[in-house]
């Protein structure tokens, strides 16, 4: 039962990914009541889930689940985009993945020790608690970082100055003298432009009327076209550009190795020899989540020195490919901390060993998410937005699809054989970092007319600028 709900929520999280890119994209553009209502919703789930007695109600509380979380895979990597620059987004990508995979080791620790004092509800309870406090705090205190600002085009002023305009307004300018009419201040900028010397006014600057703090706590917003269709099916026509393909490959691939801990932690640390009760194996993702922190600090801040280094060699030119080069660590980590974990667990090796093999695993997760992420904001940072949706969809099929296959996987081959194919795989799934590294940029020339044609489409929908 546990198995087919968990599959559930993955093929609801990507129907969630693309419906929010969608929704994000034309029809209300507020990343942070999405993000409120994720914590509402999700809240509403976590009090259905202690009270759902049937398979088809658990099954239903994990569609809802799904679909209703799987937008917050998408908004933090684009408002990351939206806030900092290419050289800055290292440090604050690793802080971000630092949170997203550090989470994931984090509740285990908790509810291993909430199980045992109040009972597997109460773990249910206090993540309903806690996202309630969430829609709380994102509601009334989060600011939106995506806007929409209209194209601007130079025309000469009669002092032979260059002045910007938006298209809209020299329309007006050439056929409306109501003096009477509006402009949107968001999408209709104007543009203050004067010949006297004491304007304090800078020549160019564009003027937005600022929203009062009512105003931007409003769930209505001005009206836009509907194109929820068309916007679910743009992901998947993203998947032909080769750096989107293989930053969605190299995160599920990753992703892949995080699933096997999560499936095979409990069985072999509640298992002889170990008998590690549930607040034990709780206690001992401790370790994971340090190995993320190291991670993090290691593909972030010391990611944007190398990746800076590297720029400066190339003669000041920085490449999306040269943040792949942190993936040296990885070819190291990921088929170690298999081996360690697999082959230690069938030899009954001391539970410090398989502490140290948690560690490994999560940090090559950690490096292995960040990396991929940032390499394809970084290709396509004018389509992130859309580029990350098509990652997280290839990532959940590949997540999906190793669902069904750990447990007879585990089970046919034991744990060492298992997990010595498991660390060749990972092994070779690295090391295509190599071919990006020497033919990527060669693969983003040759599509680059692709690139643009889509660039154009995404501006005319009005989602990206």
């Amino acid at each position: 039962m546990f198995n087919r709900s968990a599959h559930s929520t993955t093929i609801w999280q990507e129907a969630g990914v693309s419906i929010l890119h969608a929704s994000n994209s034309g029809v209300s553009k507020h990343c942070n009541d999405h993000i409120a209502c994720i914590c509402a919703n999700r809240t509403s789930t976590m009090l259905w889930v202690p009270h759902a007695t049937t398979n088809s109600a658990w099954i239903g509380s994990k569609i809802l689940q799904g679909a209703v979380g799987a937008p917050i895979e998408s908004l933090c990597e684009v408002s990351i985009t939206d806030i900092y620059f290419t050289h800055e987004r290292g440090a604050y990508m690793g802080l971000y993945a630092f949170m997203l995979t550090g989470s994931n080791f984090l509740a285990p620790i908790l509810a291993g020790f909430i199980n045992d004092g109040q009972g597997w509800r109460w773990v249910m309870y206090w993540c309903a608690i806690f996202l309630a406090i969430g829609f709380v705090f994102c509601f009334f205190l989060m600011e939106e970082t995506n806007y929409d600002r209209a194209p601007l085009e130079m025309k000469n002023s009669r002092d032979n100055t260059p002045e910007a305009i938006t298209p809209k307004e020299e329309m007006i300018q050439g056929k409306s003298s109501d003096p009477s009419t509006s402009l949107d201040p968001e999408k209709d900028a104007t543009i203050g432009v004067s010949n006297l010397a004491t304007e304090t006014i800078e020549r160019g600057a564009v003027h937005y009327k600022p929203k009062t703090y009512l105003q931007k706590l409003s769930l209505k917003d001005k009206k836009r076209d509907f194109r929820l269709f068309r916007m679910m099916v743009r992901p998947l026509i993203f998947m032909s550009l080769p750096s989107i393909a293989y930053a969605g490959f190299s995160y599920g691939s990753n992703l892949i190795w995080f699933n096997i801990l999560n499936g095979t932690a409990s069985l072999i640390l509640s298992a002889p020899p170990y008998n590690f009760s549930s607040s034990m194996v709780g206690l001992s993702y401790v370790s994971p989540l340090l190995g993320v922190a190291c991670a993090s600090f290691y593909s972030g801040v010391i990611g944007d020195r190398v990746v800076l280094w590297l720029a400066r060699r190339n003669k000041g030119v920085l490449e999306a490919e040269h943040r792949l080069w942190l993936f040296l660590l990885s070819i190291i980590l990921i088929p170690a901390s298999l081996i360690l974990w697999g082959v230690g667990a069938a030899h009954h090796i001391h539970w410090f060993g398989l502490i140290v093999a948690m560690f490994l695993i999560a940090g090559s997760n950690g490096i292995g998410v960040q990396l991929s992420v940032s390499y394809c904001i970084d290709a396509y940072k004018d389509l992130s937005g859309e580029a990350m949706a098509s990652v997280i969809i290839i990532r959940n099929t590949m997540s999906f699809a190793m669902g069904y296959g750990i447990t007879p996987w585990v089970t046919n081959m034991g744990y060492q054989n298992a997990f010595i194919v498991a660390a060749f795989a990972g092994l070779a799934q690295v090391l295509t970092f190599f071919a990006v590294v020497k033919w990527g940029k060669s693969w983003r020339n040759n599509t680059k007319g692709r690139y643009y044609k889509y660039l154009k489409e995404s501006e005319i929908l009005g989602v990206t600028h």
